[in-house]
């Protein structure tokens, strides 16, 4: 079946879920192009560089000549770059603004006049703040708590208020991504546990009655692949929340002791940090039919066997699994 659509800029594409991204794109039979900063190395893609399918951009969003230059030729756009989660927004806030909101609507406008036709937004769970429903659907309202978060949901409406005719607006608000990626990181509830179970044998967990939405990497990125091949009138203009399983931090630590062996010591300490999120993604399954495939128990085992096979270097030392640690030593302007 021909696809809608033939070149695909990934902005992020160099991190996290962009590493699974990129990869399982082409193989799809994509163009695609990455812009990125490239923060986390330059050699990610050192082995799909022979692919002409693939262009590299090292540039800024914040930079329009840059995001010109990557926009070029592409007819859909699935946005990742940002400054991602609270504790990174929280190092240097004008930073953050800067690349999660300020230079998102020029974004927008760039693709528009690129003769971009799908632009594809990762939003965040997050922005419904704290819930007491036992389901968070896409009808409640959102009350972000945080700065990241709040400019997540500025975007939403920037994104909204720029769709138009053949130009088709899709916003995903994904749970915490688990799971093995080439780039990967360490900073996630899911896998900082689980590395923490592997290599220290001990994990520490604060308060461990909030829930934490989670969802596998590859079925993320499986996501955006869907959202890339549906017909415009199944997603234009629509919000989607996107995880499957709901688990208190504390019952996440226990699956990776169960994964990794009992000699795993669990340390549970009192926290000030009470936030809870909870969401359904029920309408993804209603609309799209696209349930969750891979559960996080798959992505405890995945990171588990990635560190016995020497794929994840240095996990307690090399700050490219960490974001903050690494924009300090970058020195992120």
């Amino acid at each position: 079946m021909a696809k809608l659509f033939k070149h695909v800029l990934v902005t992020g594409g160099a991190g996290y879920v962009g590493s699974s991204l990129v990869p399982k794109l082409l193989s799809a039979g994509y163009a695609v192009t990455v812009l990125d900063l490239y923060l986390y190395g330059d050699d990610l893609f050192a082995d799909l560089r022979g692919n002409p399918g693939l262009r590299e951009v090292k540039g800024d969003l914040r930079k329009p000549a840059d995001v010109e230059r990557a926009m070029a030729g592409c007819d859909a756009v699935i946005h990742l770059a940002c400054i991602s989660n609270d504790p990174s927004f929280d190092l240097d806030p004008d930073l953050g603004k800067s690349i999660n909101y300020d230079c998102f609507r020029p974004l927008v406008h760039a693709a528009k006049r690129a003769g971009v036709r799908r632009f594809i937004y990762a939003s965040s769970s997050s922005v419904y703040g704290v819930k007491s429903e036992p389901e968070v659907t896409e009808d409640l309202a959102l009350q972000p708590l945080t700065d990241y978060s709040k400019f997540k949901a500025l975007c939403e409406d920037v994104l909204m208020e720029e769709r138009e005719p053949d130009f088709v607006t899709v916003i995903l608000r994904p749970a915490t991504v688990c799971g093995y990626a080439p780039r990967l990181r360490l900073d996630l509830t899911v896998n900082i546990l689980t590395s923490l179970g592997v290599n220290n044998g001990r994990i520490t967990v604060f308060g461990g009655e909030q829930l934490r939405p989670n969802i596998h990497v590859e079925d993320m990125t499986d996501l955006y692949a869907l959202l890339l091949e549906a017909p415009d009138n199944a997603v234009d203009g629509k919000v989607w929340n996107a995880g499957y399983h709901n688990l208190k931090v504390r019952e996440i630590a226990e699956m990776v002791r169960s994964q990794v062996g009992p000699h795993v010591e669990l340390v549970v300490t009192p926290s000030n940090d009470h936030r809870s999120y909870h969401v359904s993604s029920g309408k993804l399954e209603r609309d799209l039919g696209y349930v969750a495939q891979r559960s996080v128990d798959n992505a405890i085992r995945d990171l588990r066997d990635a560190f016995a096979t020497g794929k994840v270097p240095n996990p307690a030392t090399d700050d490219r699994y960490y974001n903050i640690k690494r924009m300090q030593t970058r020195k992120l302007q």
